[in-house]
């Protein structure tokens, strides 16, 4: 890699993950206020939307070469083998979720749940798989060069910040909800990473992604953010079921994909 490589991915990345931890720069300016859904969400879109078009500079002006892997090779494929695993990650958790959360005390309007519930979380799915997968993992994965088990140790890696990134957004929670957050972050990043490796379509985690995070739905009818114990848990225990999956896909494969166009 190259000094403006390393340098310009280096930025980027941090840069989006600025952004989607902080809502800035968008929170500045963007005050918008739409039936019940909290004016944050909207302010972490708008952010989402100035990432992308920052990933597309960098791609047409600084890094030509970049492999984000966004074209359509492997994708039908790739979601034909593995969006099996995350649709009943995704049930399982949202009914633990639904059982753990009630009873609910919050009637939200059609708009909280579409926006709050759904839209925002295509967002977040693009986002993140853009600067932790297309971005951070292929940077460390090249930085192995063609060492053995390069991908597997640029999935753990970036995984281990995927999950330690969730550490802020639960302080105020529990320890145990800190822990269980953490530590099911990380092995989702495993398996979104892994999926990643195996297909080197980015559209294919993106699509996973968004559906585990669907999960989170229950959450719009109730005025509490806290987690219950068994829901922990259960995501806990599902999450590493999922990274263990990914991890086992790679292994089957034997020989990795390299991450070029």
């Amino acid at each position: 890699m190259s000094a403006k490589t390393m340098v310009s991915t280096i930025i980027l990345t941090l840069v989006m993950t600025f952004m989607e931890m902080t809502a800035i720069p968008a929170s500045l300016f963007c005050k918008i206020e739409f039936y019940d859904v909290e004016p944050f969400y909207f302010a972490l879109m708008v952010n989402f939307l100035i990432a992308f078009v920052l990933c597309f500079l960098y791609k047409v002006f600084l890094v030509k070469d970049w492999y984000f892997g966004l074209g359509t090779k492997g994708l039908g494929e790739g979601l034909r083998k593995h969006i099996w695993p995350a649709i009943l990650a995704t049930l399982i958790t949202a009914a633990a979720f639904y059982f753990g959360l009630r009873p609910f005390d919050y009637k939200p309007t059609f708009w909280k749940v579409a926006i709050e519930g759904v839209i925002y979380y295509v967002g977040v799915a693009i986002m993140e798989e853009l600067y932790l997968r297309g971005l951070l993992q292929n940077f460390i994965e090249k930085c192995f060069g063609k060492r053995k088990n390069g991908a597997l140790y640029a999935i753990f890696i970036s995984s281990i910040l995927f999950g330690a990134g969730h550490v802020f957004g639960a302080l105020d929670q529990p320890v145990l909800t800190i822990v269980c957050k953490t530590v099911w972050a990380c092995a989702l990043g495993v398996f979104f990473g892994a999926i990643y490796v195996v297909t080197r379509n980015l559209w294919v985690p993106i699509c996973l992604h968004f559906i585990v995070d669907l999960c989170g739905i229950p959450y719009c009818f109730k005025s509490s953010s806290q987690y219950p114990t068994a829901a922990l848990i259960t995501c806990l225990v599902v999450n590493v079921l999922l990274a263990v999956y990914g991890v086992y896909r790679m292994v089957q494969l034997g020989t990795v994909p390299p991450c070029t166009e």
